[in-house]
């Protein structure tokens, strides 16, 4: 969506979109529907129409911060994109409940899910694949472990669906799920001890007080700053970490446990307190199989009881697959550019798409960035966003496009330039990026 707004914006091709699902919104239509954006809803969905109200939040667990929307909202919010920005374009056209067939002798097929009417299209431009990065959900993952007839485990979709309470609840999954769910069941007034969280491996968290933008905006350019200083700094992976976190740029959960993951997920301090309530947290490795009285994971076993409601957060998400070249003679796939922010990226290929003839002068503008996994990600991926940012602050209609549209985190800094606060941060940022991004490639290949 963020792609075809963009790119009908820029130059004048029309569009044939085709889902598998009755109306856009990709994942979002089988998210759980307590979930909320991760970044503010200020700079998430298409740059041609505002999500939600560019308000800061002034009161809960986000005060202080921009207004993240919820799937609902952001469900509803592509449908108004499609229905009353798109479709009266007169150059887009949407296929919902139709499965793409692939390709042969230049035309393209695909079958409706519902009627199996077939119908095909000569492209004359590109085929943009927009599956590659297409995430597994927890509504519709099948768990990697076995589970006894008895055991009530549901995905975190079901939480809402509960008509009476178990003897405990136990999450399983360290990640932006698991510790969705956590919160929810704070939230809704479960007790931390009743909360059991089986959490095999621990992740680095962005602090969400640091990606605010508009009015907020020197909170970015004041983080990526402390970054890149930690990171010209640092004289080994460990210590770069340490310093991140010293800088408040980095957060765990437990302070006496090492990250081993980093997947782009951010906290408040308000969250990040009420998750550190949950004491009962197993460290035993991966769940293998549960039982009416005994959980058994890859270090040992653990009793429980029939009555536990165990709630699945072990979906993977977002895929973490090899980088493959975006932009290619007869396709474009897309996938992140610039880490953590997907529409950014994928309005920011449109606009490239339509502005370059050479693919691989488009190639070198939108390098793949895969997204994060492990705790070292954080480096590949920052390192490569900030090798593309210099390249992108060389193509003066690539900076003039940023700064307008909406989806750029740090649009209008400018604007800011007189803050104190920013003046600090832009000399921290000038003085130190080059030698930042220099010392991360050599952090890396060091680790690899």
């Amino acid at each position: 969506m963020a792609f075809t707004d963009s790119l009908i914006s820029e130059c004048d091709a029309d569009v044939v979109m085709v889902d598998r699902r009755d109306r856009p919104g990709g994942h979002w239509n089988d998210a759980y529907p307590f979930v909320r954006l991760h970044q503010p809803s200020a700079c998430y969905g298409v740059n041609s129409r505002v999500l939600g109200s560019d308000a800061i939040d002034e009161t809960g667990a986000n005060a202080g911060c921009y207004g993240r929307a919820s799937a609902p909202e952001i469900c509803d919010y592509f449908q108004r994109v499609l229905e009353e920005d798109l479709l009266p374009s007169g150059r887009v056209r949407f296929f919902g409940m139709c499965d793409y067939r692939g390709d042969s002798s230049g035309e393209h097929h695909f079958v409706s899910r519902l009627t199996g009417e077939a119908s095909t299209v000569r492209v004359r431009r590109k085929v943009v694949d927009a599956t590659y990065l297409a995430p597994t959900l927890p509504s519709t993952h099948t768990p990697s472990f076995d589970v006894e007839q008895n055991v009530r485990l549901i995905p975190i979709n079901d939480l809402v669906a509960l008509t009476e309470p178990g003897s405990g609840y136990t999450v399983i999954g360290a990640g932006k799920t698991g510790m969705d769910a956590c919160t929810w069941l704070l939230d809704s007034g479960v007790a931390p001890e009743a909360i059991r969280w089986i959490r095999p491996r621990d992740t680095w968290l962005i602090d969400r007080a640091f990606v605010q933008p508009l009015e907020l905006v020197g909170s970015v350019i004041e983080g990526l700053s402390l970054q890149l200083e930690a990171a010209a700094s640092a004289e080994s992976v460990s210590d770069l970490f340490h310093r991140l976190e010293a800088s408040g740029q980095l957060v765990r959960l437990d302070p006496a446990v090492e990250p081993t993951m980093y997947r782009c997920a951010t906290v408040s301090q308000h969250e990040l307190e009420r998750l550190r309530s949950i004491e009962n947290v197993v460290r035993e490795g991966r769940v293998a199989h549960i039982g009416e009285t005994r959980i058994t994971l890859e270090k040992g076993s653990i009793p429980t009881d029939a009555k536990q409601v165990y709630v699945d957060c072990t979906a993977n998400g977002a895929r973490r697959v090899p980088g493959r070249a975006i932009f290619g003679p007869n396709h474009i796939t897309l996938q992140a550019v610039r880490t953590c922010f997907p529409t950014f990226n994928a309005a920011l290929i449109a606009f490239v798409e339509s502005t370059r003839e050479d693919d691989a002068e488009k190639n070198r503008l939108c390098p793949p960035n895969p997204y994060p996994s492990t705790a070292v990600d954080w480096i590949a991926t920052t390192s490569m966003s900030q090798r593309v940012q210099v390249t992108w602050s060389q193509e003066p209609d690539i900076v003039a496009w940023m700064d307008r549209s909406r989806l750029d985190v740090g649009r209008g800094i400018i604007a800011h330039a007189s803050e104190p606060r920013v003046q600090a941060a832009l000399a921290r940022y000038v003085a130190n990026n080059e030698p930042a991004i220099d010392k991360l490639e050599g952090l890396l290949a060091g680790a690899g």
